[in-house]
């Protein structure tokens, strides 16, 4: 069912360079409910990031170069700010890039201004933790699913409360996300496999069926197909009559997460322990046409970069890895102090957003060639070139 317009309620309680020649089981609980990953804070970070909202020192950044045959670019951290008082699980850029949502463990949703990092506003109807958070690629609306099993649906412009208050989920709300072209149609996926269309304009549930637990997003541009994760297999579904036309497996691990190219013809998903790249195609001509193989820092996330889509950004414990899928090289890069729970990018701003259990998000960018980092002031420039 959906509530419509609820009234609101208040809780009192471094960079890479990269070119044509490439050198450079049992269901486990849901990661936002895992064992702590993250080492202890010391007293000095305490003192630095004691404040959410706060932008880190750019002094702390460190810039490492990657330089990948003739033609090269960059990977830097820009910014990065203490968004949240416990970890945070997930983040999207809106379809202008103008605005980037996170939201995690604290309740809320905040939504920021991407140029500067600064909060718009922050979203506090929900009454625990927030699994996912997106945009409508359409219109300026902004989706949430938490563990109190709902899903509410916000006014991106004037986000005070909730448009919609959708509610018919019997376990916690994992995952949702909008069509690309059906400003109606609003999909999520509950821990007990559950998978459900939402109307926002009758406000109800338009459809029921199952095959998606921890991760479910829509085909970008056609939206033919929803891809929705169960254990260690995607099943990719048919939008319009929900039927499963591919079950796509290989992983020997549970999947993490999965998220398309902008084209939508590539699918990558991500296991603790491996990132497979599939080609869509009709029929059963789904091949996966990348793997690559977890070195010992456990996989998590995944995005294809928003310039290159050939390179796939990888979230890791701490780390990202940059994947350069065309000749199959990784470079890994010191990122957070945490796990990297989600990753979003902006093809507008070319932004790249990574969201992690050490309460911060930091955007990263890429430039073309040295001189256009020198951006960077003198002294915290850290260059490798490779």
């Amino acid at each position: 069912m959906g509530e419509e317009r609820s009234k609101p309620q208040h809780d009192t309680k471094p960079s890479m360079m990269f070119g044509a020649d490439g050198t450079g089981g049992s269901l486990p609980s849901p990661s936002y409910q895992s064992a702590e990953m993250d080492r202890p804070v010391s007293r000095d970070e305490t003192d630095r990031r004691h404040t959410v909202g706060r932008c880190m020192d750019v002094s702390e950044v460190s810039l490492v170069v990657f330089k990948f045959g003739a033609t090269e670019f960059s990977f830097t951290e820009v910014s990065t700010i203490r968004a949240s008082t416990g970890k945070v699980v997930c983040c999207h850029f809106s379809s202008d890039g103008k605005l980037l949502a996170t939201g995690g463990h604290d309740k809320k949703a905040v939504l920021w201004h991407a140029d500067t990092l600064k909060p718009k506003t922050t979203l506090e109807e929900h009454s625990s933790l927030i699994t996912d958070v997106r945009f409508s690629p359409t219109m300026p609306r902004l989706a949430t699913s938490s563990f109190d099993k709902t899903v509410r649906v916000w006014d991106a412009d004037n986000p005070g409360y909730p448009l919609r208050t959708f509610m018919g989920h019997s376990s916690t709300v994992m995952s949702l996300d909008f069509h690309p072209d059906r400003d109606d149609l609003i999909c999520s996926c509950d821990w007990n496999g559950e998978i459900r269309y939402w109307s926002f304009y009758n406000g109800s549930c338009s459809r029921v069926f199952r095959g998606g637990l921890t991760h479910t997003r829509f085909q970008p541009r056609l939206g033919r197909y929803l891809a929705a994760t169960a254990d260690d297999a995607v099943h990719i579904f048919d939008v319009d009559t929900q039927a499963c036309r591919q079950t796509l497996q290989g992983h020997s691990k549970s999947i993490d997460s999965v998220c398309w190219d902008s084209t939508g013809e590539l699918l990558a998903s991500v296991s603790e322990n491996s990132v497979r790249v599939w080609a869509v195609g009709s029929g059963s001509e789904w091949d996966c046409v990348r793997e690559l193989s977890c070195n010992g820092n456990k996989f998590h996330s995944c995005v294809f970069h928003p310039t290159y889509p050939s390179i796939l950004v990888i979230g890791c414990y701490q780390t990202l890895e940059l994947w350069n899928m065309a000749e199959n090289k990784t470079m890994s890069l010191p990122a957070h102090d945490g796990l990297i729970a989600a990753l979003a990018v902006s093809n507008v701003t070319g932004l790249v957003a990574s969201a992690s259990h050490d309460k911060t998000v930091k955007l990263w960018k890429s430039y073309f060639g040295i001189s256009s980092c020198l951006i960077i002031p003198v002294g915290v420039v850290s260059l490798i070139k490779i």
